[in-house]
């Protein structure tokens, strides 16, 4: 089985962390997003995945040398593929067209989740969905009553369906879909300007392929700073009580509040750190109070009294403003 994640995007909702990291790499809970991703995948997986292939932009061979060694983290080989122009979701699968073959997972980029099902591989197709209470922003399926597919319906202005699309899907005969993909690149069928994997589904449940919805339980979004910093909160709820507090780092006169992870080599003096924190490695919090917020790595808070906050790797930050999105590289005093 093959896993792609298109992650060309440039993430521009989530600057300043993304001018110099990708936002698929943006750490919670002390794993990049997209280690998160797969791994949330391969724990559904009920055959062993043997390739992960990454759609990217131009994002550099340290990043791809780090998105390489996630795969190779799960036994798999990670491949990386480019999508230099943003032409839409069918065209960034279409990128890595030699992958698109066998079974197939499609997972975008920005999608955590939490499931309690084991993905029934021999079906022809699974859409991961998520019951949500306004589904007007979402595209959305309606089902039957033998749990197929009937429609897809992109944001339903009326009542359809209550079951959003969250961005992961499955493939049981991923030539098929690679046929389906270039049959819209070929003839240049594009919505809004760009070639959608949504019309590939169309034409693919109307020659008879019966999808089913994978439901999980939580589905986690990472598209804004906001976003971001409620999905580490979740995750590290999903996750406490394993030893995710590195015993490497110095506690100095300094309270826990759990949960948190707490990466190696940090430094916490006089302060209070959590609850939902996340410190990446070689960070000093010094005379701080720090809650529900993620502090990348090498970073120093002094004097400060924040929440709510992202702070990139190699800042300083001294101050009690309790709302903060500060990138890399930066001085606040």
């Amino acid at each position: 089985m093959k896993i792609i994640i298109p992650m060309a995007g440039m993430g521009k909702r989530m600057r300043p962390h993304t001018l110099t990291t990708p936002k698929p790499l943006i750490p919670i809970a002390g794993k990049p997003m997209v280690q998160r991703i797969v791994e949330d995948i391969i724990k559904v997986c009920d055959e062993k995945v043997d390739e992960v292939a990454f759609v990217v932009g131009r994002f550099g061979k340290e990043a791809e040398d780090s998105l390489v060694a996630v795969a190779e983290s799960f036994g798999a080989k990670g491949s990386i593929f480019y999508q230099d122009t943003p032409l839409g979701t069918a065209h960034a699968i279409m990128c890595a067209e030699r992958c698109v073959t066998g079974k197939v997972v499609v997972a975008f980029a920005d999608t955590l989740f939490k499931a309690d099902f084991k993905m029934d591989s021999s079906q022809e197709g699974i859409i991961w969905v998520q019951k949500v209470d306004d589904p007007k922003p979402f595209g959305v399926v309606k089902i039957d009553a033998n749990n197929v597919i009937t429609d897809f319906v992109e944001k339903p202005q009326e009542f359809v369906s209550d079951l959003a699309i969250i961005g992961i899907y499955y493939f049981n005969d991923g030539d098929y879909l690679k046929r389906e993909l270039k049959y819209l690149l070929d003839n240049d069928i594009k919505e809004k300007g760009e070639y959608q994997l949504t019309n590939a589904l169309e034409n693919m449940k109307a020659k008879g392929t019966k999808f089913s919805p994978g439901k999980v339980t939580e589905w986690l979004d990472c598209g804004n700073k906001d976003a971001t910093i409620y999905t580490n909160q979740r995750v590290l709820e999903f996750i406490k009580g394993t030893g995710i507090v590195a015993s490497s780092h110095k506690n100095n006169n300094s309270k826990i509040i759990e949960p948190c992870f707490i990466g190696e080599n940090v430094q916490l003096i006089d302060s209070v750190v959590g609850p939902h924190v996340s410190i990446g490695s070689n960070t000093i919090i010094e005379n701080s109070t720090v809650k529900n917020s993620i502090i990348q790595t090498n970073s120093k808070i002094k004097n400060a009294d924040i929440s709510n906050s992202m702070i990139g790797n190699y800042s300083e930050y001294t101050g009690k403003s309790n709302d903060l999105s500060i990138g890399d590289y930066s001085t606040i005093r």
